[in-house]
Order: C-alpha cells, then sequence, then structure tokens
C-alpha cells in the first residue's frame, strides 16, 4: 500500500524554536528569566506600532485589506522600489514558503549553504523538493566560490543569509556581485536580508541595490528584528515586478492581519526606535566582545543582533545550566555546531547579567 506520508514529511525534522520565558519558569519553578535566545529587540516594539495595533483592534471582526494597499506602499517608497515589486508575508518564512511552491518542482534543486539558517532546509524539504549542501568556509562564512561551481543544470533556487544567521558572519557587496554573475538567469537568487539594518560595515551591499542588473536576484526583509513585530509575523520580498506577480497568484488571500498592517505602516515612520535599537544592539556587541573571550569564548564577528560563541564544551550542555539559573540562549549542536551557542543581545541588564552567570558556570 501507499503510505499515508510522504517520506519526505517523514523524516522532517521540524524547526525548533528559542524555548519561551513561561515554559522556563514553569519547569525550573523560576521568576524573572531573561530569553537571549531568539534575537527579538530587546527595547520591544515601536510604540507607535504598539498605539496602532490598538487603535486598529476595533475592526478585527472584518477581513483585512487582502491587497494590503497602504502598506505596500509604504514599503515601497522606504525602500525606493515600485509598489508592483513588492510582495509582503506573514513573516520573511511565508516569503521563503512562497518562493519554494512557486518557483520549483520536484525535479529541480536548491542550493544552500550547510549550518545556514535551518528554515531553508525545512521548507525545500516539506514541499519535496531536493537540496544540496555547500559546506562553510574557514571563519564560519559563505563559501561562494564553492556554491557557485555546486550549480547544474537542476539547480533552480539558491538561498543566501546575509549576514547569516546563526553565525552573523557576512559577505561584502563584490562577492555578492561576483557570485551573481556565475548564476545563469533562469536559477532564483534569493538574498535573505533579516539582520541587514544592524550591519555596520561599507563594504556590505543590499540585493535591492542590485535588482535592476539581475531580475532573477530577490531581496527578503522583515519587521520582526529592528522593528520588534515578531509577535505580528510581518516580512517582505522586493524583486522584479513580473516574479512578484506569480507570487501573488500562489499566496494566501489576507496572509496579513489587520493589526499587522497597522503596526508595519506606523513602524517606518518610527526612525527614533530603530536608532535606539541600533545603538543598543552595537554597544551589546562591543560589550559581548570585550566579556566573553575572558571566559573562555570565541566569537565570530558578528553583523547582527547576536553573538555565535564557542565555550569550548558540548553547547547542550552549557544551555541547559544556564536555564536553570534563568538565562535562554540557543545551542546548535543539531546543526553540526557542536560547541555553538549563539546569544542574543538584550538590554545592558540583560547582557550584564548573562555574562554574571557564564562566569559561575565556566568558573
Amino acid at each position: 500500500m501507499r503510505p499515508l506520508v510522504p517520506s519526505h514529511v517523514e523524516t522532517l525534522k521540524p524547526y525548533v524554536p528559542g524555548k519561551p520565558i513561561e515554559e522556563t519558569e514553569r519547569e525550573f519553578g523560576l521568576k524573572g528569566v531573561i530569553k537571549l535566545a531568539s534575537n527579538e529587540n530587546p527595547l520591544g516594539p515601536s510604540p507607535r506600532a504598539v498605539e496602532a495595533m490598538r487603535n486598529a483592534s476595533g475592526a478585527t471582526h472584518l477581513y483585512p485589506d487582502a491587497t494590503s494597499f497602504h502598506l505596500v506602499r509604504k514599503v515601497a517608497a522606504h525602500v525606493g522600489v515600485k509598489p508592483e515589486q513588492v510582495v509582503l508575508g506573514s513573516g520573511s518564512n511565508e516569503l521563503i514558503e512562497l518562493l519554494i511552491r512557486t518557483f520549483t518542482s520536484p525535479e529541480d534543486e536548491i542550493l544552500l549553504c550547510q549550518g545556514s539558517f535551518s528554515a531553508y532546509r525545512i521548507s525545500a524539504q516539506a514541499h519535496g523538493r531536493p537540496f544540496v549542501e555547500v559546506p562553510m568556509r574557514e571563519g564560519y562564512q559563505y563559501d561562494l566560490d564553492a556554491m557557485a561551481k555546486a550549480l547544474t543544470p537542476r539547480t533552480r533556487m539558491v538561498f543566501l543569509a546575509n549576514p547569516d544567521n546563526p553565525t552573523g558572519t557576512a559577505f561584502g557587496r563584490e562577492a555578492l556581485k561576483a557570485f551573481l554573475a556565475k548564476v545563469p538567469p533562469e536559477v532564483l537568487v534569493v538574498h535573505d536580508e533579516a539582520y541587514f539594518e544592524f550591519v555596520d560595515w561599507p563594504e556590505y551591499g543590499s540585493a535591492v541595490e542590485l535588482l535592476g542588473q539581475h531580475p532573477n536576484l530577490v531581496a527578503l526583509r522583515t519587521f520582526s528584528k529592528i522593528h520588534g513585530l515578531a509577535g505580528v509575523r510581518l516580512g517582505y520580498g522586493i524583486m522584479d515586478a513580473r516574479l512578484a506577480a506569480y507570487l501573488h497568484r500562489t499566496r494566501m488571500p489576507f496572509n496579513l492581519t489587520v493589526l499587522a498592517q497597522a503596526a508595519g505602516m506606523a513602524a517606518l515612520d518610527d526612525t527614533e526606535h530603530v536608532r535606539r535599537t541600533r545603538e543598543v544592539n552595537q554597544a551589546g556587541l562591543r560589550y559581548f566582545a570585550a566579556e566573553l573571550p575572558k571566559l573562555g569564548g570565541t566569537l565570530t564577528h558578528s553583523h547582527a543582533n547576536f553573538v555565535f560563541v564557542d565555550f569550548g564544551r558540548p553547547s547542550v550542555a552549557l544551555y541547559e545550566q544556564l536555564l536553570r539559573k534563568g538565562v535562554i540562549v540557543r545551542p546548535f549542536a543539531g546543526q553540526g555546531f557542536a560547541h555553538h551557542v549563539r546569544i542574543s543581545v538584550g538590554t545592558p541588564a540583560e547582557n550584564a547579567r548573562c555574562v554574571q552567570v557564564l562566569k559561575e558556570i565556566l568558573s
């Protein structure tokens, strides 16, 4: 008999999110747990976004605008593109799913970087799409030369996380241009820029800059990080208008809630909240870079809002010790980084508490 569950679903390992604060407090009988596991904004959402959602909440008995007319135009003006080039999603994760569903078939292959954002691999397998993973080069960097050599006639899509999650590393504008020059026009290149607002590196370049030369290029962005709207689920893709039109054929109707549309509109106007978030993040990165090596940690140079640290010991055991002391981080043994944990930048007080608890455990 034909099995009820396809083999690609039977063998699929689901995404494991960061442990919630409430669950940790309940499990260990703790109070005041801090979560530095999911790269959330420690300042919370924009106050303007909160107020906009409060005002919009009275309309939640109505279906939302299916085209997100006003938010699409707001995003387009913010980025400097035409509205026809913008596709909004329930988080950038929905856009990853949409891109795979719309532009690939089971006969195609998807090219990935091994150890990079696991959602690409999970989404590819969930859709029954074969994928090839190219190992990182030294320093936990994308090996774009090796990825270019791995392209075959079956390759239909390439995912690039830049800055990368979980490593925090990034590659520059010229490296991206050189890679794109080697990619056939029928292969879609998805440049995931979820953390681009945190980058302080002149050599970094957004895919948006290159869309005119490469109509097979897509830039993905999110409101979850710099804007602090992870709980709302709101992301967007910027691409050639012809590609966007096909995504609109396959996306679910009403994919953005009334609250998400209102929050996104207000968040884009709150430039002060974005500035403060960048400032807090840069200070946190500097603090961790100064303090964690004193505890034996080896860090990558992070271009995001977290640090990726090797403490030279099994990461899952360290993660569990931190949990028992009320600090949630993320271990990455399941992705091949046996000794690495990812620590999100929190408030100055949260960062200091994390370091103090690490001192107690590692001493």
